[in-house]
């Protein structure tokens, strides 16, 4: 659902506000990185999930700042430029740290609902 939302942010990018439009794409990433550890990590705390969502997705940006050929012809296809990201920009781990929260608070609340927590 999330890869979903975040694709159709880009896609439908006319059609959202500017501010969602700018800034869902990254924060929908970073929650689908966070998803990914707790599947991976389910029996782990939350904040296992969170402290590798922000190592893994702050790695990624600032490996944006290393333009070797491979890794630059690589960020050009589709699914690198999704996982890689095209070029650093310092707004992007704010944007991650919000995705991840987030996605934290929501899981919070799914297992409080649960009766988990």
């Amino acid at each position: 659902m999330t890869i979903l939302l975040g694709m159709g942010s880009r896609h439908f990018a006319s059609l959202l506000p500017p501010v969602i439009a700018i800034h869902a794409g990254d924060i929908l990433w970073a929650s689908m990185v966070y998803q990914g550890f707790r599947f991976v990590g389910y029996t782990k705390s939350l904040l296992w999930a969170v402290g590798l969502s922000v190592l893994f997705s702050f790695a990624i940006e600032f490996s944006q700042l290393y333009q070797a050929d491979w890794v630059v012809a690589l960020r050009h296809t589709v699914l690198g430029a999704l996982i890689l990201g095209q070029g650093f920009l310092k707004l992007d781990l704010l944007r991650y740290v919000m995705g991840i929260a987030l996605a934290y608070f929501l899981d919070k609340a799914w297992l409080y609902r649960k009766g988990k927590s």
